[in-house]
């Protein structure tokens, strides 16, 4: 060996950017165990969001409004189309669909509370309506979904709206898991299942296979409820332009969009972050569709998955949406991944914030859980008032993002106070790069 070979110094080790510590990781653990990964929460993988967006605010060329002096209204009505009753909320956002089952009957009842408070609807999930939600909301929109879980014609009567579910965000194709811990005997009686044994829900409605058949189950919603309730259908982001359209067609009186930064109970990681389009990806092709059809703002349209800020809800309504749903944002407002719990969260091998011990029915913040004694430690009125206040005040930064554009409904963004900080999200947006003319795939300068 030469003098230089012996005195070169030695080159510092590199972790690939492809085999990274935490995918080394997981091909340990799928090693040792043989099964797949299943968690909740939602994608963790950064895409593209909101926050690649932002406003251009009136001064000169448009004239801004005067916050203490003029209004700014943020009232919405959703299912216009054909519902006798039409669902009337004094604010555009919404409360997802998270069922009793995934989560506790007090968080239930804390999600009706704090909708109610703020002039908004909740929405029952998977596993059927509970009397604590129902008794607290004011306006309750009732899921339908594959699984039928807790379905009847009774609680469909019940409802407000009905919400026919074909895909998640989280999970467009997929089904769903609730683990056994989590199958209590209320929860089974509920979802006639057998207690303590894990059931995954079914990807597909068993009694259609496509859009001709949605139309006869949505004639037949509307039938047993006498014409009177809105009929949702929720779609996850992976085709928003056809999607949208096939529902307008089989008839639906609102559409909704659930991005892939949107929540779920637990289903394989590989879903969760490699399945479906960003939220900020589907809501101008969605847009799209509704106007080519001549439905736009006549069949309204729901944006959900990622929605944090008032920031966020101004954006979604200014690229076509007439109102956003929130599910994980709402739990963490009544008070779940809270890090008081940081040393419980610790003994779960997870951490506040992680989301990744919401399906296990261990959560110590007693949110997504269905043991007795965790479930007690939740107060359903003081997380209700937490969430009445984090809508009051998503709902006053929109309206002050609104009048700083010169508007006096929130409805009244447009993509024209819109620009981009992002190539990527410029093109999702299809609104120009800042500084620019350019919409890329569109043309300009």
């Amino acid at each position: 060996m030469s003098d230089n070979q012996k005195s070169s110094p030695r080159t510092l080790p590199r972790y690939s950017n492809t085999f990274t510590p935490d995918v080394n990781a997981e091909i340990r653990r799928a090693a040792a165990t043989g099964i797949y990964d299943i968690r909740g929460g939602g994608a963790k993988r950064k895409v593209p969001h909101f926050d690649d967006l932002v406003f251009l605010g009136a001064s000169m060329s448009r004239y801004p409004l005067e916050g203490y002096r003029e209004r700014c209204d943020t009232n919405v009505v959703l299912g216009t189309r054909y519902a006798k009753k039409p669902i009337e909320l004094k604010i555009p956002i919404t409360i997802a669909g998270m069922s009793f089952g995934a989560l506790s009957a007090q968080a239930k009842e804390a999600l009706g509370r704090g909708a109610s408070m703020a002039g908004t609807s909740t929405t029952t999930g998977d596993g059927g309506m509970t009397p604590e939600e129902r008794g607290q909301s004011r306006t309750l929109v009732y899921q339908y979904l594959p699984s039928r879980y807790g379905m009847n014609p009774v609680d469909l009567r019940k409802a407000d709206a009905i919400e026919v579910v074909v895909g998640q965000g989280a999970k467009p194709g997929g089904g769903g898991m609730l683990l056994g811990q989590k199958i209590s005997d209320r929860v089974a009686e509920m979802r006639t299942l057998p207690k303590g044994i894990d059931q995954r829900s079914a990807c597909r409605h068993p009694d259609w296979t496509g859009p001709d058949d949605l139309e006869i189950k949505i004639l037949e919603l509307r039938e047993i409820t006498g014409w009177e309730k809105p009929i949702y259908v929720k779609v996850g982001a992976a085709r928003p332009f056809f999607d949208t359209t096939l529902a307008v067609k089989a008839g639906a009186d609102v559409v909704v969009i659930d991005g892939m930064q949107g929540g779920t109970a637990a289903t394989q990681d590989v879903f969760i972050e490699h399945v479906g389009i960003p939220t900020l990806a589907c809501i101008r092709e969605a847009v799209a569709a509704l106007q080519e059809l001549g439905m736009h703002r006549k069949v309204q349209l729901i944006v959900s998955g990622g929605i944090r800020t008032g920031a966020d809800v101004a954006k979604a309504l200014a690229l076509g949406a007439d109102a956003v749903s929130i599910g994980t944002a709402a739990m963490v407002a009544i008070g779940d991944n809270d890090p008081k719990w940081e040393a419980e969260y610790n003994a779960l091998g997870s951490t506040a914030g992680a989301y990744d011990d919401w399906h296990e029915g261990r959560d110590p913040a007693g949110i997504s859980t269905q043991d007795p004694e965790l479930s007690k430690r939740l107060d359903p009125v003081e997380a209700g008032r937490r969430l009445n206040n984090y809508l009051k005040v998503l709902t006053l930064e929109a309206q002050t993002l609104a009048r700083a554009c010169g508007k006096n409904h929130v409805h009244n963004l447009e993509p024209e106070d819109l620009q981009a900080l992002t190539v990527e999200a410029a093109a999702m947006a299809r609104v120009p790069l800042a500084g620019t003319s350019w919409i890329p795939g569109q043309g300009g300068m």
